[in-house]
């Protein structure tokens, strides 16, 4: 407690000298309520975030992309935030994308089972990997454990109905240029030999966006992935120093030497968007202390930058 007491108050004394940017996405059409100047006390907090978050990109020992963006306003910070990186199971976003978006297309059914075979099973992190082999499950159950849980056995089971070609496809429809599936979850033999999934911390915070504004596919395909987004089990980066009624629609990534994590989180006084990609040899447990605190960082602009409302489209969301 007296540790984030500590940001919060280092974060509100700061000087004040940075300019900051709006921008205004083709994700984000906003509403000309929404494209109003940002108010003056938030904008002097969101200069002082940003100054505050470049100190601590500064000594961070490793590679970064990031992108922090107001979803009120479009004011966007980044840095490097079209760096590519080893997209581990940040590519699992996509991937519930497309899966929602062939069963809005009629191309398969959520109710439809899928049985789990011995050969299906992956290392790492989900719970398949322990269940008996011929078990059944239907697709919504497997999107919802490959990002709940960040199942990798789940994730493989989806990438063999809907196939590496119209995944890749469904990429690009959705506006990813740079994400790419080349391999499967846990398959380190083909990562061995170069073949690797890579995306970046701005198209993450595109599809994230695309998610939030109800633009992604369709607004039905948005809310369910924003439903699924919202339960995540894996919130040791982005929600870990952030109250806990915090309302975090989000999905990490973890492998061998990168960490990322990227989300929406839902606040009385606006919502953000943050998505924050690292690579560095000095382990995870570094790079998650660095999203944490980037994210405590930017929750922290968010107190009493303007009277506590909550919108017809914020109630009944529902935790995280």
């Amino acid at each position: 407690m007296m540790k984030r007491s500590a940001v919060f108050c280092l974060l509100f004394t700061m000087a004040v000298t940075p300019a900051f940017v709006l921008h205004k996405s083709a994700a984000n059409q906003l509403s000309p309520s929404a494209a109003q100047a940002v108010p003056a006390t938030r904008e002097a907090k969101l200069a002082a975030l940003e100054e505050a978050v470049r100190k601590r990109v500064k000594t961070f020992r490793g590679e970064i992309g990031l992108v922090i963006r107001d979803l009120d306003t479009g004011w966007t910070f980044q840095v490097n935030p079209d760096l590519l990186f080893p997209a581990a199971s940040m590519v699992k976003v996509p991937i519930m994308a497309a899966c929602l978006k062939a069963a809005e297309e009629g191309q398969l059914s959520l109710a439809d089972n899928m049985k789990l075979k011995r050969s299906d099973k992956a290392g790492g992190s989900g719970v398949l990997r322990t269940r008996a082999s011929g078990s059944a499950y239907t697709i919504e159950q497997l999107v919802e454990l490959m990002i709940t849980y960040s199942d990798n056995t789940a994730a493989n089971m989806l990438i063999d109905l809907l196939g590496f070609d119209y995944l890749n496809r469904t990429f690009r429809e959705m506006g990813l240029q740079q994400t790419n599936l080349s391999r499967k979850m846990m398959d380190f033999r083909s990562r061995d030999r170069g073949i690797e999934n890579y995306t970046s911390a701005r198209e993450m915070a595109d599809i994230l966006e695309k998610i939030y504004s109800r633009g992604c596919v369709c607004p039905s395909v948005s809310e369910k992935s924003l439903e699924f987004l919202k339960s995540q089990k894996v919130n040791d980066r982005i929600p870990r120093l952030l109250p806990k009624n915090t309302i975090v629609a989000h999905k990490t990534g973890l492998e061998r030497l990168v960490c990322h994590d990227a989300g929406i989180v839902f606040t009385g006084n606006g919502d953000f968007l943050i998505s924050v990609f690292t690579k560095t040899t000095s382990g995870p447990r570094t790079a998650k202390r660095f999203i944490s605190s980037v994210s405590s960082l930017t929750y922290a602009a968010y107190i009493t930058t303007r009277p506590i409302t909550i919108s017809a489209s914020q109630k009944g969301r529902g935790g995280r």
